[in-house]
């Protein structure tokens, strides 16, 4: 059966396609938007009915209500169903149940087995749970840091972020230990239309080895070397390349996290040498607050999570390779407070002892 075809204003179109694109919102909206579209599409009622698994009845009363009213009159009607009486009652069960979670050995409660638990429906458990903001199935981790300065540490740090010193270089140091040089034993399929990029499963692991990063704040410029492994030796000759690179006299700030690696015998001797470089450390469990951390993520995503490399050297040279295109313009890491009068506040009295 052919229908009258509808014509829509262009807003009315965009707002109807708003409605049935939306990820969120009820179902029975989008189905309505999607009808009106399909009839202003030259679809026939027996194609909108097969689409949309309506009935014939269904198409004529929305399409009247739409030439009506337009998209005004695209509303449900229905009153739904009066509240149970022991509505509260109920959902406080559902809510007491929820958090005390379940007896029969699993970690945590799911809407078909609550609902079985307590006799009811699953969607009512869902309900509940949405309008508390409840979700079971989820777990987030977290790490306190245990260090008993860390107010102090990391306003230290902040501080270099927020306020760095007057002509001195601020560098965000640290090792991406352990990369290994993985190459794929099947050829890797590229990408196309409809498919994405495919790796095989067995790989061949040539061997591991550590990539030293420098991040200098102000500019975003990228210091780096690769090392067989992460020492204290390794550590410290990193420490002196980076100075040799800065101009004469310049005072060097290097902020890093507590790898024992990190406050060796070697490391102090370094320090107290006449070089102006002066070490931050990081407090515990707190390696959010080093820059470089962002900067590793973004090779790890952009080159070695599906890199192929052949071995160790092609692993190291096409590393460097990355690096040294990235510092062709470098990006620094905008650090923001959304609140300075919580907690640790950018105007610390230690701020003054980094100029």
């Amino acid at each position: 059966m052919q229908n009258s075809r509808i014509v829509l204003a262009p807003p009315e179109r965009r707002e109807l396609r708003r409605r049935a694109g939306r990820r969120s919102g009820r179902a029975d909206d989008a189905k309505r938007a999607r009808l009106i579209l399909g009839l202003a599409g030259g679809q026939t009622y027996g194609e909108i009915m097969n689409t949309l698994a309506c009935s014939q009845n269904y198409i004529v009363r929305w399409k009247s209500r739409f030439l009506e009213q337009r998209i005004g009159g695209l509303y449900a009607r229905h009153q739904g169903r009066k509240p149970a009486q022991n509505a509260a009652q109920l959902e406080a069960r559902i809510l007491n149940y929820t958090r005390r979670g379940p007896r029969d050995g699993s970690t945590h409660w799911s809407t078909r087995k609550l609902g079985k638990t307590l006799g009811i429906s699953h969607n009512r458990v869902h309900r509940t749970w949405r309008r508390v903001g409840l979700q079971p199935h989820r777990l987030r981790r977290y790490m306190v840091s245990d260090d008993p300065q860390f107010e102090k540490k990391a306003a230290d740090i902040i501080g270099l972020y927020l306020k760095p010193p007057t002509n001195a270089a601020v560098f965000c140091v640290d090792e991406k230990s352990a990369i290994q040089a993985l190459d794929r034993l099947d050829p890797v399929l590229p990408l196309s239309p409809g498919r994405a990029e495919g790796h095989g499963f067995e790989y061949y692991r040539h061997g591991t080895l550590s990539l030293y990063g420098a991040l200098e704040t102000r500019t975003g410029e990228v210091v780096a070397k690769t090392a067989p492994g992460h020492t204290s030796a390794e550590f410290v000759a990193f420490l002196a390349q980076i100075v040799t690179q800065q101009p004469k006299g310049r005072k060097i700030h290097i902020i890093a996290d507590n790898l024992s690696a990190h406050k060796t015998k070697g490391v102090a001797e370094f320090l107290a040498d006449p070089r102006q470089v002066k070490l931050h450390y990081t407090p515990t469990y707190s390696s959010w607050l080093n820059q470089v951390e962002l900067w590793f993520s973004k090779i790890q995503r952009d080159l070695i999570a599906r890199g192929v490399f052949t071995s160790v050297p092609d692993l190291s040279r096409k590393l460097l390779r990355y690096i040294a295109h990235y510092n062709k313009a470098p990006k620094a890491f905008k650090w923001s407070w959304r609140n300075p009068s919580q907690r640790i506040p950018p105007t610390h009295a230690s701020f003054d002892t980094l100029h």
